[in-house]
């Protein structure tokens, strides 16, 4: 589903890049109309859309676009994806900031897609993580999905993962999961991150019922899946590559977490061109 902060993150957006006036544009006669059509440079899946047509709407509600593509679309390099047809003045000042939510989400997306294919047939689930651009975590999860991705929790209000020094300030593992269980809302997810094959023992003996299995080598994840198989859903997390995440899939964790989806961004180029008067 779409976010619903969008109109708010492109105002933000808008205000940050036009500031008082668009002084370049004010080159251009108000009364100039212009047909622009944006292509892109790069095999990618498409996402980012309704980003797109918001930066036009908030600017000149009378821009008109087309769409050759949807979000979740593979498009390939010379593809002409839409067209953008107003006031030149108003393309001209939204041209970048619709580029750049394009190029970012796109990104998102088309390396989401990558991973999944690389463990297409397997049971693993591939997940996003926390690790995203501040005040773009939404639009980037959305990108997520539009990858063939899962979200893992949206944040600190929805999910529960105990990590490493929650289970130090707690004192244990055992004490972590008790005090999660006693304060959780109903049906919240409780996660415990886990080192090694004894503090899985202990997180399951508290009744643990997700494990997120933290850089452990595929021996020993294989072991674990083995151990909690029916009674624990496996997480895998930590030193996740195309390289080897199908490996990792394959010991038969459920999921598989990657903060590289959002964390280390390889924008998808687009480029916006104005048709001949």
């Amino acid at each position: 589903m779409l976010p619903t902060n969008i109109k708010k993150i492109v105002r933000q957006a808008l205000a940050e890049d036009i500031g008082t006036g668009d002084l370049t544009a004010k080159l251009i006669p108000g009364s100039k109309q212009a047909n622009a059509h944006v292509i892109t440079r790069d095999d990618a899946i498409l996402c980012g859309t309704a980003w797109f047509d918001e930066v036009f709407r908030q600017l000149d509600n009378t821009i008109t676009i087309e769409w050759h593509a949807n979000d979740s679309d593979s498009i390939q390099s010379g593809q002409t994806i839409c067209q953008v047809r107003g006031p030149a003045r108003s393309i001209l000042s939204g041209e970048r900031m619709a580029l750049n939510f394009l190029q970012l989400l796109s990104g998102t997306a088309t390396q989401t897609r990558r991973y999944v294919d690389a463990i297409n047939g397997t049971q693993a689930k591939i997940l996003d993580t926390r690790k995203t651009l501040p005040a773009l975590r939404n639009a980037q999860k959305y990108a997520v999905t539009c990858g063939g991705g899962y979200n893992h929790r949206m944040g600190l209000y929805d999910g529960i993962l105990i990590k490493e020094n929650h289970i130090l300030a707690a004192g244990s593992i055992t004490r972590a999961v008790q005090q999660a269980k006693a304060t959780a809302p109903a049906g919240v997810m409780i996660e415990v991150e886990v080192e090694d094959l004894a503090e899985i023992k202990e997180a399951r003996a508290i009744g643990s019922e997700r494990l997120l299995l933290d850089n452990f080598d595929l021996e020993t994840l294989r072991i674990a899946v083995a151990e909690t198989r029916g009674r624990a859903k496996v997480e895998a997390s930590g030193g996740i590559t195309l390289e080897n995440v199908r490996a990792v899939a394959e010991t038969g964790v459920d999921y598989i977490s990657i903060g590289v989806l959002t964390k280390d961004i390889v924008a998808v180029d687009y480029s916006m061109r104005f048709d001949a008067a």
